[in-house]
């Protein structure tokens, strides 16, 4: 053939195997959410890719077929091409065996530089950047191929079947979704600026519910304001003034015997209308919703939404007491300061390696600030002041040190056995 047609000749081998690179490096790229999208659209070629997505098995033997053999025959119709003239070219200046091996070489060089160029790098670029777009325009042709080639394709098929069953792998991709893969998506969009970094935090707390327990988020029972059921109208107007709250858990005798709660605002519907305030009042006094200790707080949430509440007190195993949690709570918890940008912060930074933290700061909030992957004996423990317990094995007291994660803790107040602050500092 003349130099023009072997020339044309390996523009059109470099072309078909560059789409056999599209076709392959856009199947395997694809986003199945995508493709989803583009299905219900009314695309019907991303049904097309997503059938060929269960089982690809056929269509990468197309691939491999296309690609292998195109190389091939772009390396015969290359040398064939470039191989005599650069021959002579070098036959000018040396022997002609030398010039024969030279001119073979730069041809070899030439023509493969040529397919990594422009039939790998190039199309597996584009296939990345654009998966879906260039998936959905390929898979007609590659479908058409796979019936031409039927018996090679089943023939390789099943070879390629029987090695993976020899070595025990799956022959199918699995596309389950794990929290895993939504939590780097959403990393991912904050990264590229498609999330604001506190819409990707609060995607992370909603995963966090099914792992955090309920005294994480609770209100611990020191600090709880509640009314026993015998208590006169004077002390329920004097503890209302003092520790105003949406509701009240009503006791008999001590806090560990709740018989109910009542609403603030059938409290302040009775003072406006010149009503004595009487907690026994079966009319005023409403049925307590109790949650142990151990549930999470998406449990709670379910229990909320079952018996229409926003308002649980939390007993441990022996009955006792040792918190409540409202729907408010559990929803600052996933919202942080969007919901109540008012509280008092757990978490106050001193300077770029120290910060002032509450003992009863959750501990997975802790970690989220100091970057810790993890602590000793984790499960044992739901906040910052239960971490220092486990890791000194007794009550803490003020001025107590400890070492982990390159952070030092230190207990700066105590209040009752209760920790009250706690100076963390980088090392």
């Amino acid at each position: 053939m003349s130099f023009t047609q072997n020339l044309f000749l390996l523009v059109l081998l470099i072309v078909a195997s560059a789409f056999f690179s599209l076709a392959e490096i856009s199947m395997a790229a694809s986003r199945r959410l995508r493709l989803q999208r583009l299905e219900e659209a009314g695309d019907s070629r991303a049904t097309a890719v997503l059938r060929t997505q269960e089982q690809p098995g056929h269509y990468f033997t197309v691939v491999q077929i296309g690609t292998n053999t195109l190389a091939i025959l772009g390396g015969i119709v290359g040398e064939a091409l470039f191989n005599p003239y650069l021959t002579a070219f070098f036959g000018l200046w040396m022997t002609p065996s030398w010039a024969n091996t030279l001119g073979f070489l730069v041809s070899f060089s030439l023509v493969t530089s040529l397919f990594i160029l422009l039939t790998d790098l190039v199309p597996r670029q584009l296939g990345m950047i654009l998966p879906e777009l260039v998936a959905v325009r390929v898979v007609r042709p590659m479908v058409w191929l796979t019936i031409l080639f039927r018996p090679l394709v089943r023939f390789y098929s099943w070879l390629t079947y029987r090695t993976l069953r020899f070595l025990r792998v799956p022959d199918r991709r699995e596309e389950s979704v794990t929290t895993d893969d939504i939590l780097a998506l959403a990393e991912a969009g904050t990264r590229s600026g498609v999330l604001a970094a506190g819409e990707q935090q609060v995607i992370e707390n909603v995963f966090e519910l099914g792992t955090r327990l309920v005294p994480s988020a609770m209100t611990q029972r020191e600090r709880i304001a509640y009314f026993l059921i015998d208590d006169p109208d004077d002390v329920i107007r004097l503890r209302i003034a003092a520790e105003p709250y949406s509701t009240y858990p009503v006791c008999r005798g001590n806090i560990d015997h709740v018989v109910g709660y009542v609403d603030a605002k059938d409290l302040f519907q009775r003072v406006l209308n010149n009503q004595p305030l009487r907690l026994d009042d079966p009319g005023l006094l409403r049925k307590v919703l109790l949650v142990p200790d151990r549930l999470t707080l998406a449990e709670v949430l379910e229990q909320f939404r079952q018996v229409g509440e926003d308002f649980a007190m939390i007993v441990n195993e022996y009955s006792l007491v040792v918190g409540l949690v409202t729907l408010n709570d559990v929803m600052s918890t996933v919202m942080g300061d969007l919901v109540s940008p008012w509280d008092e912060e757990q978490i106050i930074r001193r300077d770029d390696h120290s910060w002032l933290i509450d003992g009863v700061t959750p501990i997975q909030d802790v970690q989220r600030v100091l970057g810790l992957d993890e602590l000793p004996e984790e499960g044992e423990y739901e906040t910052l002041a239960g971490f220092l317990m486990v890791m000194l094995r007794r009550v803490p007291r003020r001025t107590d040190t400890i070492s982990w994660g390159g952070y030092r803790f230190e207990v700066m107040d105590v209040d009752s056995f209760r920790i009250d602050q706690v100076m963390v500092t980088r090392l």
